[in-house]
């Protein structure tokens, strides 16, 4: 028999393709149908069926693959890759604490535990249980927030941009808000605060200059128009040098003078001290309530450690104009982010329990020795992993607390420093072993810098180490 006669003979045409409906019927399809139901596998298995026709058609259809099992096998793998959730868990090696692209905070056991009984059982989410009538869902949390920030009132929407937003179109729409030009930042993905303002209906007075500002330049801007005055946390970036800014209390001072409120935008926020557990300095939402601040917007899902979230808190009479306004309905949360946020709120009632208990506080403040005796232990299996490509070394690195939080300040940590030590360009290496690592079952995540692939423990808890290196091992070396 000729080579070409043998080709053909190795070759199925369009014939030799089985109906879709004898395929369905087979028993290797059996597991399929009571795994993924028949309408799905339906769909998957006529598209794939139509592709081998195209191949028949060209002459290129292999017999084996109109056999029942590989039709199986083949429909079997694209339903398994459609089926995958597209948000996957990932380890987090990039040495931001609260990186904004992989979900920011990580919530504490208390918080998930909540959350799942909310989502399994009818709850009072507007229900009032001492009356028997209709609740507000604010009030799940109000009195913690009061309690916690010496504030009167408090509401909560879905973030603290949208918190900025509702305040600003409550009370100064069609009217002026007096802000630093200072402090007109960017507060990501090129949301800035002058555009927000614009949204909300709120003309923009700024007053002073880049780098400094002083108190007259507020008093001075003041006019009939004006309604309220706005002090803006710069959590993502910093003047220094020559440099002046004018205090939430100085502010608030000139606005009482003049019957008008004043409004803090802390951003990230913190309800605790932080520099008690060697942490850098940051004005809690407590102090900037004490200091005449009559509303605060902060965020729930950055140093505090929750869920996402915008909390504002201040006056009562404030507050309450604020919740009137319809776009507070639109902006509010559902029960899954107070299911999570109260607990949270409470760990705050134990704040010398924190550092075990709130898992970004004690993520924050994991010891670098911890992280050094982790990086020397996954470094053996690290270099068994990469093979002699690569060389991976424990080293000292600096992590950061991330999402505009404290922007200049890092924590000394503790990883392991990838470089390439084979021929041509490191760079295209060390990016396909960065993609290498992307597509692991549970992805890892690094960052290249200074011609090596950086992977800092910080956020590696030690009872996640197994795990880790668990999958490294299944790895090809």
């Amino acid at each position: 028999m000729t080579s070409s006669a043998q080709q053909n003979k190795s070759l199925a045409g369009v014939k030799d393709i089985p109906s879709l409906d004898r395929v369905l019927k087979s028993d290797g399809f059996d597991p399929l149908l009571a795994v993924y139901g028949r309408t799905q596998v339906t769909v998957v298995l006529r598209r794939h069926l139509d592709t081998l026709r195209v191949s028949a058609i060209a002459g290129s259809l292999a017999c084996d693959a109109v056999a029942t099992d590989a039709l199986a096998c083949a429909v079997r793998e694209q339903l398994a890759a459609t089926n995958q959730p597209r948000l996957k868990p990932v380890y987090n090696l990039t040495g931001t604490v609260l990186h904004t692209n992989l979900g920011r905070a990580l919530l504490p056991d208390e918080a998930v535990s909540a959350v799942v009984r909310a989502l399994t059982t009818p709850a009072n989410l507007e229900f009032d249980l001492g009356t028997g009538g209709r609740g507000d869902r604010d009030d799940l949390i109000e009195s913690l927030l009061c309690e916690l920030t010496g504030a009167e009132a408090a509401t909560v929407v879905n973030n603290n941009a949208a918190a900025v937003l509702l305040m600003l179109n409550a009370l100064s729409n069609r009217r002026e808000t007096i802000v630093s030009r200072g402090e007109l930042v960017e507060i990501g993905g090129a949301f800035r605060i002058p555009d927000v303002m614009q949204r909300a209906g709120a003309r923009l007075v700024e007053v002073g200059t880049t780098n400094r500002t002083h108190a007259a330049d507020y008093e001075n801007a003041v006019g009939p128009r004006t309604a309220m005055l706005m002090k803006v946390h710069c959590s993502n970036y910093a003047v220094t040098g020559f440099t002046k800014s004018v205090s939430v209390d100085e502010v608030a001072g000139i606005a009482r003078r003049h019957g008008l409120p004043t409004a803090v935008d802390l951003g990230s926020g913190t309800l605790v001290d932080l520099s008690q557990w060697g942490l850098p300095e940051e004005t809690t939402v407590r102090e900037t309530v004490k200091a005449g601040a009559d509303l605060v917007t902060f965020s729930g899902d950055k140093l505090l450690g929750g869920p996402q979230a915008g909390l504002l808190v201040g006056s009562a009479d404030l507050i309450r104009k604020i919740k009137k306004n319809p776009l507070k309905r639109a902006l509010r949360v559902g029960k899954l982010t107070l299911a999570a946020l109260e607990p949270v709120l409470a760990m705050y009632r134990a704040p010398e329990f924190l550092p075990q208990r709130l898992t970004t506080l004690r993520l924050m403040t994991r010891p670098q020795a911890a992280m050094q005796t982790q990086a020397q232990t996954l470094q053996r299996v690290f270099q068994r992993w990469l093979g002699d490509q690569y060389v991976a070394q424990p080293a000292p690195v600096f992590s950061q607390i991330g999402s505009g939080a404290l922007p200049e300040d890092v924590l000394p940590s503790y990883g392991l420093r990838i470089a390439y030590a084979g021929p041509g360009r490191a760079g295209r290496h060390l990016a396909r072993l960065e993609a290498r690592l992307r597509a692991l079952p549970q992805p890892v995540i690094g960052r290249i810098n200074d011609d090596a692939l950086w992977l800092d423990l910080r956020c590696l808890e030690e009872k996640d180490t197994d795990a880790f290196m668990a999958q490294l091992g299944g790895a090809p070396a």
